[in-house]
């Protein structure tokens, strides 16, 4: 009696299946502040593989649909199949055409159950995505862990931001911030990830999103000063170093 069923070696085996469990090219912090009129967002553009940064043009700050503005740390690949999930999901929510679009808070929403989601079947997205955006007046900034953590606040960070930039915003930050001075505070903290952060690089975007939609900035690079002591130095008067 003929089977139906296709040859294991043509169509393979479910069995067979190895889900990435590793993250491989990844991208550093995200910061993103509330401001005066929206939210800010700024990520460089590098991509490491392990330890060499591998590519340095990776864009990691995205639109999603009319209202908000998506970063991503972490694997890019993983972030590149997120951005394929939002892209069906704003296709689905126009294909309503009922005058009602997504806002941030539905966006960050779905992001904290697909993140959870994976992270329950043991295929992690491996990724920390701040989601920001404005909608009817209403400024909106969260951020969610690969395993689905999730937050809202007025400035948030991934990665080493969190321990770097987060206490500069946490001290400079107020609700007023004008663009300008919301910008010069965000070039602050990625100065300070870029001394500190070894997958740091010179090279970074920030964008911004109000009611009258998303602006992402060309890339470019900050001033720095290498010149300090402690750079040129770096184990002096530590004991047991070369």
């Amino acid at each position: 009696m003929e089977s139906n069923q296709a040859p294991q070696g043509l169509m393979g085996s479910n069995d067979n299946i190895q889900r990435t469990q590793y993250p491989y090219v990844t991208g550093t912090s995200v910061v993103a502040l509330k401001y005066k009129d929206g939210i800010l967002m700024a990520a460089d553009m590098g991509g490491s593989y392990g330890s060499t940064l591998r590519y340095k043009t990776v864009d990691r700050l995205k639109p999603v649909g009319k209202h908000s503005l998506l970063g991503a740390s972490g694997e890019i690949s993983d972030f590149q199949e997120i951005l394929r999930y939002l892209d069906e999901l704003i296709l689905y929510d126009n294909m309503w055409d009922d005058g009602n679009s997504l806002g941030p808070k539905e966006v960050h929403n779905y992001l904290t159950r697909v993140m959870y989601n994976r992270r329950n079947k043991f295929d992690p997205l491996w990724n920390s995505l701040v989601l920001g955006g404005v909608k009817k007046g209403q400024k909106y900034l969260g951020m969610v862990s690969m395993i689905g953590v999730n937050f809202e606040d007025n400035h948030v960070a991934t990665g080493f931001g969190n321990h770097l930039a987060r206490p500069i915003l946490r001290d400079e930050w107020h609700e007023n911030l004008s663009f300008e001075d919301g910008v010069k505070l965000l070039e602050k903290c990625m100065r300070v990830l870029l001394y500190r952060d070894r997958s740091a690089v010179n090279k970074l975007q920030i964008a911004k999103i109000t009611e009258e939609g998303v602006t992402i900035s060309q890339p470019y690079s900050l001033k720095t000063f290498w010149g300090f002591s402690a750079f040129e130095n770096p184990t002096v008067g530590a004991e047991g170093s070369w």
